[in-house]
């Protein structure tokens, strides 16, 4: 690549050393805490200021060297949920509580005080099937299901809360303690990190002082957890060493290093817990920095005799002790009881929303690259999928579209009719999405520019001043998305009137978003900036990119007066960000083994709430070999989110340009999504309904398997398809695990039933003697299906030889289908059940496949009728 000129951005402003971003040790809250040790508590609960309401219990705990006073609340809320808050008492100011990320305030139900005596108090939920035993003396809370203690809270002692304090220079000293107070601030200034803060040229200066809060829970019979995205690493989460936390950041990592614990684009702070008969979650609400670490281990646990005589035995049963540290904030944690991982997944849903229900033509397939030059580059692209017959749906414009980089603009040599671009794509039903970033280039010629300023709507740095940082556009100013006036005027700029250019067929990409800033502290925005309230940026940093997708959301769907559903893809999110749209694991690299993480990277993800994403086919940065590249579109074939895309370093790699035989691969991967659109719509409505991810590990759908729990690189999408996608160069075989001792599969392009476990090359279907499916259709666009029931929902069962249509929601489309394969004739009858009237139709069974065909049916899908095979 040339380099650049003087004043411009390069790839390498973006591509610096990994040793711009902090280790673990590095960070001072976490070094902070971990001065903590497991042991007794330095907290005690004090029962005697217990009061209940219908809403929670409150009571207060205190330091015992401190004094100061903690302000505890535990709310039980519908459908299995307990919520724990811990604040200060009386703080200096208030602290802050994330806001905007639960759809609601939770519906409580009133605890009960079932037991209580000398340092001891039972709480018990509604229902009586959980009980909550708070101890006093050291302070712990454990949360029992039946007798069973689940998980416990501060079992470990490692509960820590900084209370706000005034800073050194206000405080009122003594002549006596005025000099020794003075030494120790210095002292433990530099390695603390409490006022302020030094990470290479860059000083954090801590205007509140240090406010870090943690707790450790316990979680009793669990060896497998799961979660807290993002990481390029395993599925099942691994023991953590000092120094080597998993940490919730978000943090523009360009070709992010595989198998490390760093915070990548995106964070989630929810933790999964699996064992044979019991799903759990912990959800810790605090969107500053967080770190997570995890010590799993086997414990002795005594067994009860069944006679005085007996000596009583020990048996090793596992523990995963998980500790939760966040610079600033308030403990606000939700603790989901399951018992099931779909229970679990509801749960959460409860809390922060279900997946967005897509636009269809957003699963079909997506072309990008960093950038398509011009509008006859567009076009010449476009004309090419036709010309070698492979389908797409949308085409994509990354930052070079732009007028200079300034978002919601043109280039005007490049792209001098966007809107005829826009009508030739429509003419084919196809779709554009451009790029629209957080940061806005500093210009006063610029409107966008100009307008926020004039409102003062950019973020301040800790001088008052707008805080400029470097990114694509060269000097720039960052939109504060945490003030809801800001995002109403953002949403307004994708009214059609104002965004110039602009058509119902556009949608958008928010990228960047973590925030990223070139030359930054970590290539992101100083902790002491300040937003909306005057809140510092390190309160609210993982929420920046979840505000800016809801902000573009929102001005898509009010662009079309409310009736269309939005399309918008994030780099950066957080809890709640499935509302909004789809999100991808950002810039991989074209090699191997970022094929392989990106499956234990989706399906972590996917846990998360968050169902609609997907990873840069062939990868982002490099040149994929031709196999790989293949490979690749084999696997992004069966993820939710399905987008090739590369970097302006990288050849040009539209998938006709590898040969012949490549281009036959690539196109039958990429019909074969079309194939599956139906499914992949019902998938999805099923996850916007019921919070059911499309793609799930095996343990969801076996959960008594032990075998499946660290299975990683093969999934299930939905409940019928597995998959196993090829990430191993020159594989020839791959070892796929077809678990469920009862059930039947099915190789799904052969319809052959797979006799024995063995190593596959394909995907397989799931099928069984009693079968059950279900089919969602609606116009694939709009509201209506929310707003006018305008939907179509069926569900199929075979069962005990009789094939059923019935209704599962309102339907209101007429949809129709028949199938004309015939192979031998033998008789079965159709019965439309209004009616009662039956007619013989042709069927087929392969004894060899176990295949069987029904033929010549032209059966309504919106009407109950069944299939009797005699």
């Amino acid at each position: 690549m040339e380099a650049a000129t003087p004043g411009e951005v390069s790839v390498q402003d973006e591509a610096v050393d990994k040793s711009t971003f902090k280790k673990c040790n590095q960070i001072a809250f976490y070094r902070r805490q971990k001065l903590l040790c497991p042991g007794k508590s330095s907290y005690q609960a004090l029962l005697d200021s217990v009061t209940l309401s219908d809403e929670n219990v409150k009571f207060q705990i205190i330091h015992e060297e401190n004094k100061v006073l903690l302000q505890v609340e535990i709310y039980e809320i519908e459908g299995n949920i307990f919520r724990l808050k811990i604040d200060e008492a009386s703080p200096l100011r208030a602290r802050y509580k994330v806001p905007d990320v639960l759809i609601k305030e939770p519906t409580t139900q009133r605890l009960f005080i079932s037991h209580k005596e000398v340092g001891i108090l039972v709480l018990s939920s509604a229902n009586g099937d959980y009980k909550l035993q708070v101890t006093a003396n050291p302070f712990q809370v454990e949360l029992q299901s039946k007798g069973e203690t689940v998980m416990s809270m501060n079992s470990n002692g490692l509960l820590y809360f900084e209370h706000l304090q005034p800073p050194p220079s206000d405080r009122k000293a003594t002549a006596q303690n005025e000099e020794t107070a003075s030494d120790y601030f210095k002292e433990n200034q530099e390695d603390l990190g409490l006022w302020q803060e030094k990470f290479g040229s860059f000083l954090d200066i801590k205007a509140h002082g240090p406010s870090s809060v943690g707790v450790d829970f316990s979680l009793h019979g669990y060896d497998h957890v799961y979660g807290i995205p993002q990481h390029t690493e395993t599925l099942l989460l691994k023991n953590t060493s000092d120094g080597d936390a998993y940490r919730l950041y978000n943090l523009d990592i360009f070709g992010h290093k595989i198998h490390d614990k760093i915070g990548i684009y995106g964070s989630v702070p929810l933790l999964l817990a699996h064992k044979p008969n019991r799903t759990s979650g912990i959800f810790w609400l605090n969107s500053s920095e967080t770190l997570v670490d995890i010590s799993t281990k086997a414990v002795a646990e005594h067994m009860s005799s069944t006679s005085a005589a007996e000596t009583a035995k020990q048996r090793a049963v596992p523990l995963t002790d998980v500790r939760w540290m966040s610079e600033s904030g308030i403990i606000d944690v939700f603790l989901l009881m399951g018992p099931t991982a779909f229970d679990t997944f509801k749960q959460f849903a409860r809390l922060t929303g279900t997946q967005a229900l897509p636009p269809l033509f957003s699963l079909g397939y997506h072309q990008c690259r960093w950038n398509y030059e011009d509008e006859q580059d567009v076009k010449a692209v476009d004309a090419g999928f036709d010309a070698h017959d492979i389908p797409y749906d949308v085409i994509w414009l990354d930052i070079e579209h732009t007028d200079g980089k300034r978002y919601f603009t043109w280039d005007k040599k490049k792209f001098q009719n966007p809107r005829k671009m826009q009508e030739h794509l429509k003419k084919k039903k196809r779709k554009l999405v451009v790029i629209v970033d957080p940061h806005i280039k500093v210009d006063p010629t610029y409107t966008l520019y100009s307008q926020a300023k004039d409102k003062g709507y950019f973020v301040k740095d800790r001088n008052g001043q707008d805080f400029e940082g470097i990114c694509w556009s060269g000097s720039s100013c960052y939109l504060d998305f945490t003030n809801p006036e800001v995002r109403k005027w953002y949403a307004d700029q994708f009214a059609f009137k104002t965004y110039k250019g602009s058509t119902n067929i556009l949608f958008v990409w928010n990228d960047m978003n973590e925030p990223s800033v070139f030359k930054g502290a970590e290539l992101t925005m100083q902790k002491d900036a300040v937003h909306y309230n005057n809140w510092e940026h390190r309160e609210v940093h993982n929420l920046y990119g979840f505000y800016q997708q809801m902000a573009t959301a929102e001005g898509l769907i009010r662009r079309s007066s409310g009736k269309e559903r939005p399309f918008v893809l994030t780099r950066s999110f957080f809890a709640g960000s499935q509302k909004y749209g789809a999100v991808w694991t950002g810039d991989n690299t074209a090699d191997w083994s970022y094929l392989k993480i990106s499956i234990p990277m989706l399906l972590t993800i996917s846990l998360a709430g968050i169902s609609f994403c997907g990873a840069d086919v062939g990868g982002f940065i490099g040149d994929p070999e031709p196999e790989l590249l293949v490979r690749w579109y084999q696997a992004g074939a069966y993820q939710p989110f399905f987008r090739g895309h590369s970097n302006m370093e990288s050849k040009r790699r539209e998938p006709w340009l590898f040969g012949e035989k490549n281009t036959q691969i690539i196109r039958k991967a990429i019909i074969e999504r079309y194939v599956l659109l139906p499914y992949l719509y019902t998938l999805f409505y099923r996850a916007h309904t019921a919070a059911e991810p499309v793609m799930r590990p095996l343990w969801v759908e076996f959960p008594g398997n032990t075998e499946t729990f660290d299975v990683e690189y093969e999934y299930m999408l939905g409940n019928a398809l597995l998959v196993h996608p090829v990430t191993e160069k020159e594989a020839k075989t791959v070892s796929v695990l077809l678990p469920g001792s009862k059930e039947v599969w099915y190789d799904f392009r052969k319809f052959k039933r797979m006799e024995d476990a063995g190593t596959l090359k394909i995907p397989v279907t799931l099928e069984n003697a009693c079968a059950v499916g279900e089919l969602y259709v609606d116009d694939g666009h709009s509201f209506q299906y929310l707003h006018k029931k305008q939907f179509l929902y069926r569900k199929f069962t075979f069962h005990k030889n009789i094939l059923t249509s019935s209704l599962v929601k309102l339907e209101i489309l007429q949809i129709y289908s028949s199938t004309k394969k015939v192979i031998r004739k033998d008789k079965a009858h159709r019965r439309d059940k209004e009616g009662g009237k039956e007619k013989e139709v042709i069927f087929t069974y392969d004894t060899k496949t176990s295949a069987l065909t029904l033929g010549n049916l032209t059966l309504s899908i919106d009407a109950d009728w069944e299939i009797c095979i005699n």
